[in-house]
């Protein structure tokens, strides 16, 4: 078929602009065909773009050769069409364009498509490997582009927000020193300086910091981050995140700029009010109300402590794990027996085995009397007590763990997310933001016997802890919080150490010799030496925020090009092998594994 020529940008609108103003008035769009529908003696045609879709219409009218051309279109084929713009005789009110149409008396085709290996449609049942495959069709699909559409508008309000509040935009280094905290490096060799390597950034943290020192007190930046690490839902191993910091700053002043800052940028992108200031909600008690730390608040099942009502019954599992220092917790779930079965708690003991519990007990109240795997070990007055601190009535079910805190815990708190949404009581339109506060510094570490830090290790301690680092690590709490939206972590960030010696007792607690301390984070500790603010700030993932801002399954779904579980890219086929000049040149072998 043979192409016309492109005489140039005349657009007048493009495609979801028209309405029944502009009837009467002369039109010319461009776009791709989303279907062609003939009826003999009228052919209407659907075109796309980014903003949506407008009707044009071929009739008798029409000149014999456009008629023709409109006739020989396929789908996805690219065309520019002028016209006059009229009213539909009949419309479609599910189209925001569903009033008018373009009596089209012009039509340039630009580029004729071949049949795409699935339709550009939203609901889309194709494989999303497939769609990966060949993200640019998939890109059409305008559920995608209003994602991304979307992702526009956030970060173009994250840029108005903080100049507003003074902050300036500054770029840090993608190619780094390698200073291995938490997830694994991406390494990049360097040719100039054989057997070395940059490492890509994980966060812009130690350049943000020696920011501060340099006197740029309000820093703000939206930085590409790498981490070499396993995927999920809402990871990739590329992201970006909305970096931050302040000088001259406590605790309080960071959670200000923050919350002010999502009040923005959902009243700007979305029209929804963030009522402030936002709920918070110690690490302490989310773990032992909810079993995260990013817990999920728009449903209540909050988690409850029977260890001194059972520390003593006849049931072993609940009195040796009192016993040995742990607890006997539980869930209700209210209103859930007709749902959760025998069966269905049966499905439900296997998954919390597969995630660290040794069992599951449960109480299930469907019939006159409530049945339970463990009533026959309890006496009378134990059984009763256990039912009136759970509130347990008719038609309820309850979930017990009991193990090591460490354990109990987060099952529960997985078990209580996974329970929500089989018993479909998560509501969809509620946002629930709040801040997790007061980290414990330390993890113990079960393998090295040693304490790991929970954030990097810059991170300041409460002033009331900084008498334990020594003795009992496990008492030390940070001045660190994140930013949690139902039930995803959002933001992380803290205030940082700027004093040396509080710092070098950081580095000792941690295990930290002076000279591993100083090869791994001599230059800002160094910099320190010449004036240090205090300081702080926190890190928002931007792709999460979108995410959750859309109402997508996946942060796949807001970003244009994305990797698969694997860390692989469909589209390109990366990571592929490099030719031998390449490796030579960077004094590089392939070593194959065995």
């Amino acid at each position: 078929m043979e192409l016309d020529k492109f005489s140039g940008n005349e657009r007048t609108k493009y495609c979801g602009e028209f309405s029944m103003k502009d009837v009467g008035e002369r039109a010319t769009v461009y776009g791709w065909i989303q279907r062609n529908r003939d009826l003999g003696s009228l052919i209407f045609i659907d075109l796309r773009d980014r903003t949506g879709i407008v009707q044009l219409a071929f009739d008798e009218g029409t000149k014999r050769d456009i008629f023709d051309k409109a006739f020989s279109l396929r789908a996805e084929s690219v065309v520019a069409a002028s016209g006059v713009v009229r009213e539909r005789s009949s419309k479609n009110p599910e189209l925001k364009t569903g009033d008018i149409e373009i009596a089209v008396d012009d039509l340039k085709i630009l580029s004729v498509a071949q049949t795409p290996p699935f339709e550009v449609l939203d609901d889309c049942n194709a494989k999303e490997e497939l769609r990966l495959k060949y993200r640019y069709l998939d890109l059409r699909r305008p559920v995608l582009q209003k994602n991304l559409l979307l992702r526009h508008k956030v970060t173009k309000a994250t840029r108005d927000f903080f100049d507003s509040e003074g902050f300036i935009e500054l770029e840090t280094p993608t190619l780094i020193k390698s200073t291995p905290e938490g997830a694994r490096d991406y390494l990049v060799p360097s040719r100039l300086h054989e057997g070395s390597f940059y490492a890509l950034p994980q966060s812009p943290q130690i350049y943000k910091q020696l920011l501060m020192v340099s006197g740029f007190d309000k820093y703000m930046q939206i930085a590409r981050c790498y981490r070499d690490e396993d995927l999920r839902a809402d990871r990739q191993p590329e992201f970006t995140q909305v970096d931050v910091e302040m000088s001259f700053v406590d605790v309080e002043d960071v959670l200000g700029v923050g919350e002010r800052y999502m009040a923005y940028v959902f009243e700007k992108v979305l029209g929804e009010k963030i009522d402030l200031p936002l709920p918070r909600m110690t690490y302490t008690y989310a773990m032992e109300n909810y079993g995260s730390d990013k817990p999920d608040t728009r449903f209540d099942m909050k988690i409850t402590d029977v260890s001194s009502i059972v520390k003593d019954c006849g049931f072993s599992v609940f009195s040796s794990a009192v016993q040995n220092g742990g607890s006997v917790r539980a869930i209700v779930a209210k209103n859930g027996a007709e749902i959760l079965t025998r069966k269905e708690i049966d499905k439900l003991t296997e998954y919390v085995k597969g995630i660290g519990a040794k069992g599951l007990a449960f109480i299930r109240y469907f019939e006159d009397e409530p049945s339970a795997s463990f009533r026959k070990f309890l006496s009378d007055d134990e059984w009763a007590q256990i039912m009136e601190t759970l509130g347990i009535e008719k038609g309820d079910v309850a979930f017990f763990a009991a193990d090591k805190n460490k354990v109990v815990l987060p099952v529960l708190g997985a078990l209580r997310l996974t329970v929500a949404e089989k018993l479909d009581i998560i509501p969809k339109d509620k946002r629930n933001l709040l801040w997790i506060t007061e980290f414990p510094f330390f993890e113990y570490n079960e393998e090295t016997g040693g304490w790991d830090a929970m954030h990097h290790p810059f991170t300041s301690p409460l002033d009331e802890c900084v008498q334990y680092l020594k003795t009992a690590p496990e008492k030390v709490f940070a001045k660190a919080y994140d930013l949690v939206l139902n039930g995803v972590e959002l933001s992380s960030g803290s205030i940082r150490i700027t004093r040396p010696d509080l710092q070098k007792q950081m580095f000792d607690a941690l295990g930290l010799s002076d000279e591993e301390a100083h090869r791994k984070f001599g230059f800002l500790t160094d910099a320190f030496r010449f004036g240090a603010p205090p300081h702080g700030g926190f890190g928002i993932g931007l792709d999460r925020l979108c995410m959750l801002m859309a109402g997508a399954e996946s942060i796949r779904d807001v970003i244009a090009f994305p990797k698969v579980q694997n860390a692989s890219e469909l589209l390109s086929g990366a990571p592929t092998t490099v030719d031998a000049k390449q490796l030579q040149e960077l004094g590089i072998a392939v070593i194959e594994k065995e």
